[in-house]
């Protein structure tokens, strides 16, 4: 088997496209998350806490000189990158949990007793039959 054969084998499987699409949902639903933390989430909260832009703060570990820039350490960067995590895994972790709900609600129906063959409802009329004076 060539190796290019054996390549396309393994792409097309039915779980490594679901793989990929899930990927690229993801990066896409990561963007849109992001999005809402920097521009619609944090910029309340950094008003309620006096005007605190989060992307901005900064300790400064030391000052620029001349043409060198200065070496800072941007926690504000790193608590909306945790906001955006925190919101990220709550999302999944809800879509996760109906997906079980759901999963689980298929599972907890109760078969549908199976038909009588045509020799069990022959035998009942017969015996239907045999009852009657």
């Amino acid at each position: 088997m060539s190796m290019m054969k054996e390549f396309r084998d393994f792409a097309m499987r039915g779980n490594v496209v679901d793989m990929a699409v899930g990927i690229v949902i993801g990066a896409a639903f990561g963007k849109i998350v992001s999005s809402f933390v920097s521009d619609v989430l944090m910029p309340p909260i950094g008003m309620l806490l006096g005007g605190v832009d989060f992307s901005n703060l900064s300790v400064t570990l030391k000052e620029a000189a001349g043409e060198v820039e200065a070496v800072t350490l941007n926690y504000g960067v790193f608590i909306q990158t945790v906001v955006d995590f925190v919101i990220i895994a709550f999302a999944i972790f809800m879509v996760v949990r109906a997906m079980n709900s759901m999963k689980k609600k298929e599972e907890e129906k109760p078969a549908a007793p199976p038909a009588p063959s045509k020799e069990e409802v022959l035998l009942t009329e017969i015996r239907d039959l045999l009852k009657k004076p």
